[in-house]
């Protein structure tokens, strides 16, 4: 009788554990989605803000200051990547704030050039594609560990190929790599919310857990704005 207690005792304590993995883990992807979700919130607000004003675009693209716009976003995914480990989560959420503005700052020509209803379209269908994929990244059973190489290989490929075509300005290639860059990041937006699930495995509590939510926001938000911008270049309207 006493071992059988003890037995009914052991699968209560696990089944416990597990109920709390599991609204750990919930609590921690909800946290990444948030922090992605406020990103696109502050870059999407700040670029159509900026394409409305005439003497911001002035200042902005007429002047060398665009080059400093256009890279800065790069500048802060270095940056936050490389010093991530070492600084405070304050820091890392204020870096993160900070590059999300950069990017609407960047990304404010795109209101010039397409049309609203037509951005406003893409967006809701990358927002319905971008959940399913990442639903299948973080329900499936499979390790997609394995595409993790053959999608960076074709990432490389398309910014290789994007540089070259900045020069043919070929819109046949151009559609080729829209085309290729939505399949990529199709893939990896259901690689990355795997890979940052399994983080969850290793995550530590207080600033560590923050800071690793903050860096899976930045994977998923990269992911995301990609596939909205080469959707965008393949079905928007321009103007």
């Amino acid at each position: 009788m006493a071992l059988g207690d003890r037995r009914y005792m052991s699968q209560s304590q696990t089944q416990a554990r597990a109920g709390e993995y599991d609204e750990g883990l919930r609590k921690y992807m909800l946290g990444v989605y948030n922090y992605m979700t406020v990103a696109m919130v502050i870059t999407g607000v700040l670029a159509y803000l900026t394409s409305t004003s005439a003497a911001l675009q002035q200042m902005i693209f007429g002047t060398p200051l665009a080059w400093v716009v256009m890279l800065a976003p790069l500048g802060f995914v270095f940056f936050l990547s490389a010093r991530v480990h070492k600084m405070s989560a304050s820091a890392a959420q204020i870096t993160f704030w900070l590059f999300a503005a950069a990017m609407g700052l960047s990304l404010s020509s795109i209101f010039l050039s397409y049309s609203l209803p037509s951005i406003t379209k893409i967006f809701f269908i990358t927002a319905g594609a971008f959940a399913g994929l990442s639903l299948v990244g973080y329900t499936t059973k499979k390790d997609l560990s394995g595409m993790g190489s053959f999608l960076m290989m074709g990432l490389i490929g398309i910014i290789i190929a994007m540089v070259v075509n900045f020069f043919l300005q070929s819109p046949a290639m151009q559609w080729v790599i829209s085309v290729v860059g939505v399949l990529i990041f199709a893939g990896l937006t259901a690689y990355d919310t795997q890979q940052i699930k399994n983080m969850y495995y290793a995550a530590d509590s207080g600033e560590v857990a923050t800071k690793k939510s903050i860096m899976g926001a930045l994977r998923l938000y990269l992911d995301f704005l990609n596939l909205f911008l080469f959707l965008l270049q393949l079905f928007g309207n321009r103007n």
